[in-house]
């Protein structure tokens, strides 16, 4: 498992769509930092293939009030378990 991290916004930047083309069945997407913005309902559909292995990190979430905005699909995941997610994977990919 590849586990991403895109820490840019959906809303102002493509690069979530060339981090979702190099992504196969079995990697994560973390959404970090500005990233977060993507885990707001009305960016649900952008990630449709993703249920399960979308996250979205809590401290990012918090730092923009919008840990209770999420929609269904995001796992919120704190630091912690995002280093565990980085010790499952096999490499970390960064998008930015």
């Amino acid at each position: 498992m590849i586990l991403h991290t895109l820490n840019r916004s959906p809303l102002d930047s493509s690069v979530y769509l060339q981090a979702l083309a190099a992504m196969t069945e079995a990697d994560c997407l973390l959404l970090i930092e500005d990233g977060v913005l993507g885990s707001l309902p009305a960016q649900a559909g952008r990630w449709p293939q993703l249920t399960g292995r979308l996250f979205a990190l809590q401290e990012d979430l918090a730092s923009r009030g919008l840990v209770d905005a999420c929609f269904d699909s995001i796992t919120v995941i704190d630091i912690q378990e995002f280093v565990a997610l980085t010790e499952q994977a096999t490499k970390v990919v960064s998008w930015y």
